[in-house]
């Protein structure tokens, strides 16, 4: 086979002048996030803009190392480089240094390396090599359970640092399973798991278990059982009810709960059900019984894992942002600043070093995690709709790449890049202007930072290297 000498005359270049104006961009609303009168040069290596161009640089330098390796050595060393990812995760749980309550970065010197970062890349080169083997197949449970696997180990670690919002990010894999033959009825319960997170989150458990059971005879409605069969669970349940409430009550003498006697009956029902199963077979009555059950344990498990695992401060950004909680001088005060920022920037923007919300620090990490609140400020509304269509160009470049692959490891990859980049952008720009909970996850090629631009480079120009040899075949 002959291989392609000449890279650089295959290589994408649209997709590179894109992610150059982006990182262009990011590096001057860096500058202005954080200039002051005593540093206005924008070379100074003491400001973040100075460190920045210093970062920037080493991207350029990783972006040409990447595009002159062979495309061979990234599918073959795939599973590797994840193996050496997990390791990372690892020691830095031990050896890290702890900075806002999480142990997520490597310092050296002054440099500061996370390992999250580079896991992204590592976990989606992993899934394109199993998923592009030639002994998977897309129609096998197995299959979507190991690749499960592979996304979850790194996020597990992850948790443990605890960086909860890194981790959201690893759940965007899941699109390009889509697009490899991922069932949609499990992409369907996987919004509908997210539904039931929020309802858990916002409803009392009573509410969300005659949500939950709605749900359920819904799903036996639309299956279109019979009519009578549907009535008679109904009345089941409803007759279980105020039975479990006359015994615990005027028997038992227990206080009123009127959810424990819910639960209580629709348990009872479900297992009369699955009892009756056994002796006459109903499609898919089965499957909504064992749904009731498991979505009942799911909402237990959101509130446990909120109890629990977050920080307190991450439990009151999503708090506020539910609506349950109002602080606006402490944990919504990042946000109610960010929107004002953004908002006082009006059509077209206050100027560049004009935005007074910026020049003044009003909204903390305004050069990393609010970064695009000084884009809204001093660019305006046409500002930010520029950046947004340069994110949505690149995005679609990358999947329209990415369907003219002729070798699947390539294809799987690029989905992965479009997903996390996609993620990325939309939790970020959400975040800041109110819509999504603040979890602190950077703005690819804009926000302030080393790790996160090196890592964003690296899974970029990854893809472009295969793309410049999809006329070769890779698996």
């Amino acid at each position: 086979m002959r291989r392609n000498v000449n890279i650089w005359a295959r290589v994408d270049w649209f997709t590179i002048i894109i992610y150059l104006i982006m990182v262009l961009m990011g590096w001057l609303n860096i500058y202005a996030a954080v200039y002051s009168e005593e540093h206005r040069s924008i070379f100074d290596w003491n400001m973040r803009y100075g460190k920045q161009l210093l970062w920037i640089g080493a991207a350029l330098i990783i972006a040409l190392v990447t595009l002159s390796i062979d495309t061979r050595a990234y599918s073959f060393f795939a599973y590797v480089i994840y193996a050496l990812s997990l390791i990372s995760l690892l020691l830095v749980l031990v050896f890290g240094k702890e900075v806002n309550g999480a142990r997520a970065w490597f310092e050296i010197g002054q440099l500061r390396l996370q390992p999250t970062e580079f896991a992204k890349v590592a976990t989606c080169l992993a899934l394109a090599k199993y998923l592009s083997s030639y002994n998977v197949r897309p129609d096998k449970i197995k299959t979507w359970v190991i690749a499960g696997i592979i996304m979850f180990v790194p996020a597990a670690l992850i948790v443990l640092q605890p960086d909860v919002g890194s981790v959201v990010v690893f759940a965007a894999f899941t699109l390009a399973f889509y697009r490899e033959g991922f069932p949609g009825i499990i992409l369907l319960f996987g919004f509908l798991l997210i539904f039931l997170s929020l309802i858990a989150l916002i409803a009392s458990p009573l509410t969300v278990l005659i949500i939950i059971l709605l749900l359920a005879f819904a799903a036996l409605f639309i299956l279109r059982l019979r009519i009578a069969e549907v009535i008679i669970g109904i009345v089941g349940l409803i007759i279980g009810y105020f039975l479990t409430k006359l015994i615990a009550t005027h028997i038992l003498h227990l206080p009123n709960n009127s959810y424990l006697f819910l639960l209580i009956s629709t348990i009872t029902l479900g297992i009369i059900t699955l009892i009756n199963l056994a002796f006459k077979k109903i499609p898919y009555l089965f499957w909504i019984v064992l749904f009731t059950f498991l979505a009942i344990g799911f909402t237990y498990s959101v509130d446990y894992l909120f109890d629990n695992f977050l920080q307190t401060h991450q439990q009151q950004r999503i708090n506020i942002l539910l609506g349950k909680e109002s602080d606006p001088k402490g944990a919504e005060y990042n946000v109610a600043q960010s929107k004002i920022a953004i908002g006082s920037g009006g059509l077209f923007g206050k100027g560049f070093l004009q935005g007074t919300q910026t020049k003044f620090n009003f909204v903390p990490e305004q050069s990393t995690d609010f970064i695009f609140c000084t884009v809204g400020e001093e660019w305006g509304f046409v500002g930010s709709l520029i950046v947004l269509g340069l994110f949505v160009i690149l995005l679609l470049r990358i999947l329209h790449l990415s369907e003219l692959q002729r070798s699947a490891f390539s294809r799987i990859y690029g989905y992965g890049v479009a997903a996390i980049l996609f993620m990325h952008m939309a939790i970020n720009i959400g975040m800041t202007i109110g819509l999504l909970p603040v979890i602190g996850i950077p703005l690819p090629f804009f926000s302030y930072g080393g790790s996160s631009l090196w890592a964003f480079t690296l899974l970029l120009f990854i893809f472009l290297r295969l793309d410049a040899s999809r006329l070769e075949v890779l698996r």
